[in-house]
């Protein structure tokens, strides 16, 4: 039995940023022979849109890029922390309610910024939120997401190493 790795990105209503994140990181996944031993996943720390498909701006975004995206919105729980191995929060907000449902020694070399992946972060770890904006930030959220999965999958291939 091969020892698999859990991780969940999550943002603030998992209808944008996270699901885009989920979508982009299966695919190398898939491509890395690692869909047996990494299980994907993404949530929101809000239930607004618990059971909604993610947003039709993201979905066209992604779509542009040769993505598909076909999870549906669900809420982080505290429990999820215990299967999770890795939990990416896509800003401070999130990581700040994900940091309330633990204690801190639960959530060490968990719990992590997604942007603290990203080679171009510059100092600047926040994935903005493009709900309320145009067209232009789902671009931007995807430049970024794109640029730093291959990162969080260098992570996840050495969390893979420690439990063989």
């Amino acid at each position: 039995m091969n020892a698999t790795v859990e991780i969940c990105f999550v943002c603030m209503g998992n209808i944008c940023r996270s699901p885009l994140a989920q979508g982009v990181f299966e695919p190398l996944v898939k491509r890395e022979g690692l869909q047996d031993r990494v299980v994907v996943s993404s949530a929101g720390v809000g239930d607004w849109h618990v059971g909604d498909p993610p947003d039709s701006r993201m979905q066209a975004t992604a779509r542009k890029h040769g993505i598909h995206l076909s999870s549906r919105a669900r809420q982080f729980q505290a429990a999820d922390f215990k299967r999770m191995d890795l939990v990416l929060a896509m800003d401070h907000s999130n990581m700040s309610a994900l940091q309330q449902m633990r204690p801190a020694p639960e959530l060490q070399n968990k719990l992590f910024l997604f942007r603290s992946f990203d080679p171009e972060n510059n100092g600047d770890l926040e994935v903005p939120d493009p709900y309320y904006g145009d067209g232009e930030g789902f671009e931007t959220v995807f430049q970024i997401v794109e640029r730093t999965c291959p990162q969080v999958l260098q992570r996840v291939k050495t969390e893979l190493a420690k439990k063989v």
